[in-house]
């Protein structure tokens, strides 16, 4: 039984070591839920002292990100974004 369970293993990090082809002009389509407090405080505070960030990063303020639901990360996913980042 442990060979098994070791073989799915290799198989699984094989799986994840493997090179993806990405073409070199790809850029990842972020979606940021941010608090509006904490995070989305910094992120305006990075604003205006001039910092930059990718412009495909789209930032959603929230009143908290307690208050994040699943639905929206998932329907997010479905609607083609690459990346979902909540910061609170």
């Amino acid at each position: 039984m442990a060979d098994v369970a070791e073989a799915a293993e290799q198989i699984l990090v094989s799986t994840v070591e493997a090179p993806h082809d990405t073409p070199a002009d790809w850029t990842p389509n972020v979606l940021a839920f941010a608090c509006h407090y904490c995070a989305f405080a910094a992120a305006d505070l990075a604003g205006v002292m001039r910092l930059s960030y990718s412009p495909s990063v789209k930032i959603i303020r929230l009143p908290c990100t307690g208050k994040l639901d699943h639905i929206h990360i998932l329907s997010a996913f479905e609607k083609g974004v690459d990346g979902v980042f909540a910061a609170g």
